[in-house]
C-alpha cells in the first residue's frame, strides 16, 4: 500500500485519518483526544454532549419548563456546558498532539448560539469545526471569528458550489477541508438530494473528483477533502492516495471507531455492532429532520417501517373512489377512503392498530392504543432539539410551530439517542450505524470479540487493514 501522506490539517501536520463525529455523545472528549494523541484528528460531538457531577457521573438532561420554549433554552444551556466539557476532556487526554474537531448539526436547535458558546467557553482547545445536516453558510463566519478552521460537510460539489459562492468566499482562511460524505454509505443522517434515487448508489470517486474541480474554480486546490462514508480499510482506496484528480486528501473513519475501548458506547452496543450481516444497516425516511438516515435494522427501526406500512388516504368529503366512510376517533368522525382502503383500514382494527392518527399529508396511521399514547406523551415533551421537527411540529420561528400537523410516522430522536447514548436497550433504540458496519464479523481484526483501543484501531488503519 502506498504510504499515507501526512497533511497540514487546522494548522498542524497529522495523519490523514479523521475521527468521524457522531451526534449525541457517540463520539465525545475521550475517544476524539485519544484520536489527537494517536497524531490523526479527533472529533468529538457538539450536539448534547455530557456533563459530569463531581463523582464524574453523568449529568441527566432533565426538563423542567412548562412549554416548549422553556424546555428549548435549557436544551441549549445543557448543549453549551456539554461541548465545553467535552473540549476540555479531549484536550486533556490529547497530550498535546494531533487536532481537535467539534462536530456541529446545523439543522440541531440553536446551532449559532450554541456553536457560539462552546468556542467563547473553550477557547485554545478546538481547533476546527466539522457540520453538515444542512447548509451551514455561517460556519465561515463564525470560525474565523474565533480563529478555528471550518470543515462544511457536502455530499456534491454543487452543494460546495452553494456554499462557497454565497457565503464562504468571504472567508477563505477559514475553510480548512471539505467533508464529501457519501449519501448512501456513511452513517446517520445523509445528504441524498430530491434529484437522486436513493436505491441507486453512485461511486465517490466521480463525485469527488468533481467536487474537486468545483473547488479548484475557486482556487482552492490545496484544500483538502476528507472522504467520510464507507471507509474500511485504506488499501481498498488505492486509487485515490497520491491521485492527482483527487488532490489532497484524508480518510473520516466514523463506524470503526464505536467498537474501540475509548468508544463511550454500551457494551451491549459494541457486542450488536460485531454480529450484523451484510444489508443489517438500512437508509430510512423516517428521521424528523426529514433528511434520509442510515441505523441498524432492529426492533425500532422495524416498528418504524411497518407503522408507516399502515398508512391510508382519506378526505373529508367524499370525492371521487374515496367514497366509503369510516368512523376515526372516540367521536366517531367520519373521513372517506377507496373501497380498497377502507377495508385493509378494518383489517388493522381488527389486528388491535385501533388508533388512527393524522399526518400532515392527509393519511391515517394506525397504531395500538399504546404506541398512540406514547406518540402523543413524546410530542408533547418536546424541548425542540431541531431546528424544525417533523414530528412535534416545533420550529425555531416567533410561533414555534411548523404550521402543520405532528407527524406520527416519525419519532422523537432527541429521545432516543439520549436513551441508546446512555445504556438504554440496543434493540428499543434508533442505532445509528454506517453501512460498512456488517465488516465487524468478518474482519479478523475483531476476532472473538477483540475491542481495540483508539491506538490499535490507528496502527491498524495505517497498515491499510
Amino acid at each position: 500500500m502506498a504510504l499515507l501522506t501526512p497533511l497540514i490539517i487546522s494548522g498542524r501536520e497529522v495523519l490523514p485519518i479523521v475521527e468521524g463525529g457522531k451526534g449525541v455523545s457517540v463520539s465525545n472528549g475521550l475517544s476524539a483526544g485519544a484520536f489527537a494523541a494517536a497524531d490523526c484528528v479527533g472529533t468529538f460531538s457538539g450536539v448534547n454532549a455530557d456533563t459530569f457531577d463531581a463523582l464524574g457521573r453523568v449529568i441527566p438532561q432533565t426538563y423542567h419548563g412548562r412549554t416548549r420554549r422553556e424546555r428549548y433554552e435549557e436544551l441549549v444551556a445543557y448543549a453549551i456546558r456539554g461541548g465545553i466539557t467535552q473540549a476540555q476532556i479531549a484536550y486533556e487526554n490529547s497530550s498535546g498532539r494531533g487536532r481537535l474537531h467539534m462536530n456541529m448539526l446545523w439543522e440541531a436547535a440553536a446551532t449559532q448560539r450554541v456553536l457560539q458558546g462552546i468556542l467563547e467557553g473553550a477557547r485554545g482547545l478546538i481547533h476546527g469545526v466539522t457540520c453538515g445536516a444542512g447548509m451551514p453558510y455561517r460556519l465561515a463566519e463564525i470560525a474565523a471569528r474565533f480563529r478555528v478552521q471550518c470543515y462544511p460537510i457536502v455530499s456534491s460539489g454543487r452543494a460546495f458550489r452553494a456554499l462557497w459562492k454565497r457565503a464562504f468566499f468571504r472567508f477563505r482562511e477559514a475553510l480548512g477541508g471539505v467533508v464529501y460524505e457519501d449519501p448512501w454509505l456513511a452513517g446517520g443522517h445523509n445528504g441524498i438530494s430530491n434529484s437522486e434515487d436513493p436505491a441507486e448508489p453512485q461511486a465517490p470517486l466521480p463525485r469527488v473528483i468533481a467536487l474537486r474541480k468545483e473547488m479548484r474554480e475557486f482556487g482552492l486546490d490545496q484544500v483538502p477533502i476528507f472522504m467520510a462514508g464507507g471507509v474500511w480499510r485504506l488499501d481498498e482506496w488505492q486509487d485515490w492516495i497520491d491521485n492527482p484528480e483527487v488532490g489532497p486528501i484524508a480518510f473520516q473513519f466514523g463506524t470503526r471507531p464505536l467498537v474501540t475501548e475509548e468508544s463511550p458506547i454500551s457494551a451491549e452496543w459494541k457486542a450488536r455492532l460485531l454480529t450484523l450481516k451484510s444489508g443489517d444497516v438500512a437508509l430510512n425516511k423516517f428521521s424528523p429532520t426529514g433528511f434520509y438516515s442510515s441505523a441498524v435494522r432492529n426492533a425500532f427501526l422495524n416498528e418504524l417501517i411497518e407503522r408507516n406500512t399502515r398508512e391510508i388516504a382519506y378526505t373529508r368529503e367524499p370525492l371521487g373512489e374515496q367514497s366509503e366512510p369510516f368512523a376515526v376517533g372516540s367521536r366517531g368522525r367520519l373521513v372517506y377512503m377507496t373501497p380498497a382502503d377502507r377495508t385493509r383500514a378494518e383489517s388493522y382494527v381488527a389486528q388491535g392498530f385501533i388508533e388512527a392518527m393524522r399526518t400532515p399529508d392527509g393519511t391515517l396511521v394506525f397504531v395500538t392504543p399504546e404506541r398512540s399514547r406514547e406518540i402523543r406523551i413524546d410530542q408533547q415533551a418536546c424541548m425542540g432539539c431541531l431546528s424544525a421537527c417533523r414530528f412535534s411540529n416545533w420550529a425555531e420561528n416567533g410561533e414555534g410551530t411548523t404550521g402543520k400537523l405532528a407527524d406520527p410516522r416519525s419519532y422523537c430522536i432527541q429521545k432516543t439517542l439520549q436513551s441508546i447514548a446512555h445504556g438504554g436497550a440496543v434493540d428499543g433504540n434508533l442505532m445509528f450505524a454506517g453501512h460498512n458496519a456488517f465488516r465487524f464479523a468478518s474482519d479478523p481484526f475483531y476476532a472473538g470479540g477483540f475491542v481495540p483501543t483508539v491506538r490499535q484501531l490507528v496502527d491498524r488503519i495505517v497498515t491499510g487493514a
